[in-house]
């Protein structure tokens, strides 16, 4: 990033005032608990919480009930200006009532879950965006990935085309920006969001009010966009309806969030989509885009059938096998009915490959003809770097008012024939995922995340340690076999023998641990 960017980025960050805290309503967190895994111990639970996003807050004049934001404007009254609106206007909280009543999602079991349209008492409220809290609420839970893994149960059988349930990590500050613009509310009021699209939606960006030159959506009336946007690193484990999914690494030329302007947003409109400071392409692992379009989808023709809970399990695997190294790869596995099923085996570019690694990545951009700002703002290394210095989990539930979901689930750009190598992403039609028809056809839509866990590779109960090094051939059984014959003892511990590349090395390995555990 350019000097003269990155003077302007700072100038943004020190024009702010106070963000202040509403007194109106008691804020309350909803419970859920963490495991936190070791190979040799096992997984113990920690008590968390999850905090609603500042964007979906009420949001008033400090001292009384009148709103500063209503639908897609704000009230020029109290907010006038970035600085005056900053000073006037109090995020409050969200009592127990609210959560269900107001913006339809509760916890129980451990479970997060999240409806798709609430008709509250005062509004119709559409999705959703909430934050993991450490117990005491006032910080985030902070994840540290390299050489570990994340674990998490997903039910994804009533999202419909159209909407994503998505759980992800980005680099927020884990205060929620109290550091910075004498933010008052920080993490427990759900601030400080950001994210590898530099969004300009958010209502505050680092403390700030975004007002000046707020537009109101022209198709939600929900939404508008402001001068700033927000932006950081972002690792997108799951993005998913019942017909696809992706998982999706962003990486970002800058350390922690920014609040972006001009070309250092890319945004779209202005056609600086690849002149940002992040790439908002990803290199994404969609199944069914890469060809495997018989991996996910619903009913038991599916090699994960959808209309099934599943966990989802992801590893972060270093060049050197220790938190210290370089992120080299980044590996998928599932669990459903109690079986591991290895990620979906594809060929790209002539090559086969099941994972994300650099050379998925560049093979894949090559393939499919996509501009590689991937490795253009430090691939995997960066987003490793990310990682390492700690990011929050973001569990939500969203439609496209852009356009329309196609990216995730269906042919997309709409310029090029279905045919062309990338395009088909999912099964859904093109007339699909217009949030008025979702929005009025599937109100009851809802994702569920549940028995979320992080730990060692191979701790969380799907699989032991994936090898970096290529070492063809069947797995090599422990110095004390089972007795079954089963290497390591249990399909999970066979898998995790069994070598990451090549590919069909790979896949060969989990057929013959099938054949050998089951």
């Amino acid at each position: 990033m350019k000097s003269t960017q990155i003077a302007a980025l700072a100038a943004v960050a020190t024009l702010t005032a106070a963000q202040q805290i509403g007194k109106n309503k008691e804020d309350q967190h909803l419970p859920l608990t963490l495991g936190e895994c070791t190979v040799a111990g096992g997984c113990t639970d920690t008590n968390v919480g999850v905090t609603l996003d500042g964007n979906w807050r009420w949001l008033h004049a400090v001292g009384t009930s009148n709103n500063c934001y209503t639908g897609d404007k704000w009230d020029p009254t109290v907010c006038p200006n970035d600085a005056e609106c900053t000073k006037n206007c109090a995020l409050d909280g969200v009592p127990t009532t609210d959560w269900s009543g107001t913006y339809g999602i509760t916890a129980t079991e451990n479970t997060l879950n999240m409806k798709f349209v609430t008709q509250g008492p005062y509004s119709k409220n559409v999705g959703g965006r909430t934050y993991m809290t450490t117990g005491a609420g006032d910080k985030y839970q902070m994840f540290h990935l390299k050489n570990k893994e994340f674990a998490f149960d997903v039910d994804v059988s009533n999202l419909p085309c159209g909407l994503n349930g998505a759980l992800y990590f980005v680099e927020m500050p884990e205060d929620g920006g109290m550091s910075v613009g004498d933010n008052k509310a920080g993490a427990r009021y759900g601030t400080g969001y950001c994210d590898a699209q530099c969004p300009h939606d958010m209502k505050f960006i680092q403390g700030k009010a975004n007002v000046d030159g707020w537009v109101p959506s022209p198709t939600d009336v929900n939404a508008g966009t402001g001068k700033y946007g927000s932006c950081c690193a972002e690792m997108d484990i799951w993005e998913a309806n019942s017909q696809a999914t992706a998982y999706t690494p962003h990486s970002c030329n800058i350390t922690g969030s920014i609040a972006c302007e001009g070309a250092a947003c890319g945004d779209n409109d202005a056609g600086d989509r690849f002149k940002g400071v992040c790439d908002k392409d990803g290199c994404d692992f969609n199944s069914y885009r890469l060809g495997a379009k018989d991996f996910f989808g619903e009913g038991p023709t599916f090699a994960i059938d959808t209309t099934k809970k599943f966990t989802v399990i992801t590893q972060f695997l270093t060049a050197d096998n220790t938190t210290a190294g370089d992120l080299s790869e980044i590996r998928r596995l599932y669990v459903q009915d109690g079986k591991t099923v290895a990620n979906s085996p594809v060929t790209v570019g002539g090559k086969a490959f099941d994972s994300i690694s650099e050379e998925f990545c560049t093979t894949q951009k090559a393939a499919f003809k996509d501009p590689d700002q991937f490795a253009a703002k430090g691939g995997l290394k960066a987003m490793g770097e990310a990682l390492d210095r700690g990011v929050v989990l973001v569990m939500s539930m969203w439609d496209d008012h852009s356009v329309d979901m196609l990216w995730l689930d269906s042919d997309y750009p709409l310029d090029q024939p279905a045919g062309t190598p990338g395009v088909a992403r999912g099964p859904c039609a093109t007339t699909t995922g217009k949030p008025t028809d979702v929005e009025t056809n599937s109100p009851n839509s809802n994702v569920q995340y549940g028995n979320i866990k992080v730990g060692e590779i191979g701790s969380t109960g799907g699989g032991g340690p994936v090898s970096p090094t290529p070492a063809p051939g069947p797995p090599t059984p422990t110095p004390a076999p089972a007795p079954s014959g089963c290497p390591g003892g249990s399909l999970a511990a066979c898998i995790g023998l069994c070598p990451s590349d090549p590919a069909a090395a790979y896949k060969a390995c989990v057929d013959s641990c099938v054949t050998r555990c089951s």
